[in-house]
């Protein structure tokens, strides 16, 4: 479904994203993880089209996409939350959710968001920068969801949120995996998170894929190495 070839991204004249190549099947789970600054981010920023790849191919079902503006990649299906969530904190949890549905493939917010995000249901009224971490997050998971996408790209979404709803936003992004038959593209530093959420996992290094294997396949001691200080 999703193919990325080669990709390579400078800030500036220094080369940050190193010749980076990656796929998620349709349907699938991918988690990168690394440490800070390794180039999560960037890679996931330059897949969305918030920063320029100087070279290589985005693929999504066959259609190449990494010269399109941003809003034609989450046209063709792409589906982006960022690292901070970046919600809008004066609008009510109900207007952030309506900002997604820009695309056009929902008429209105689904009842699945609000089935799957129980808290958004009752405070739908209230502004969102009056959530907590946690809730803000489900929001930004759900205002992406709205676009119906194929993929669906998180950047660090345990950032900030206690173990509790970590937990829970794993077992919600895993349930509508399922139920909806998108692919989950992750960056994440806390192993345990991305574990439980992907098929496949991916250590970034440097700009570089330094290690990739099944789930079943991990070396946890040698991913561990990667991710210490």
């Amino acid at each position: 479904m999703l193919n990325v070839a080669n990709l390579n991204v400078y800030y500036g004249e220094s080369q940050v994203i190193h010749d980076v190549s990656l796929n998620v099947g349709t349907g699938r789970s991918l988690a990168l993880v690394g440490r800070n600054g390794m180039g999560k981010s960037t890679l996931l920023k330059a897949m969305i089209g918030m920063i320029d790849a100087r070279s290589g191919s985005i693929t999504l079902d066959g259609v190449e996409l990494a010269r399109q503006p941003s809003y034609r990649r989450v046209r063709a299906g792409l589906a982006f939350v960022p690292q901070g969530r970046m919600i809008f904190p004066q609008l009510t949890v109900e207007e952030n959710l309506l900002t997604g549905l820009e695309t056009g493939r929902y008429e209105k917010i689904p009842d699945f968001i609000y089935d799957f995000f129980p808290v958004l249901a009752e405070m739908r009224e209230r502004r969102g920068g009056n959530l907590s971490g946690g809730q803000q997050q489900q929001i930004a998971i759900a205002r992406a969801l709205v676009s119906k996408p194929s993929v669906l790209i998180l950047d660090e979404p345990t950032e900030g949120i206690q173990p509790s709803i970590v937990k829970e936003i794993a077992r919600s992004l895993t349930a509508l995996r399922r139920e909806l038959g998108i692919a989950l593209l992750v960056s994440e530093q806390v192993l345990s998170f991305a574990l439980e959420l992907a098929d496949r996992l991916l250590v970034i290094d440097g700009g570089r894929i330094v290690r990739e294997a099944d789930r079943e396949e991990v070396d946890l001691d040698e991913v561990r190495s990667f991710l210490t200080v």
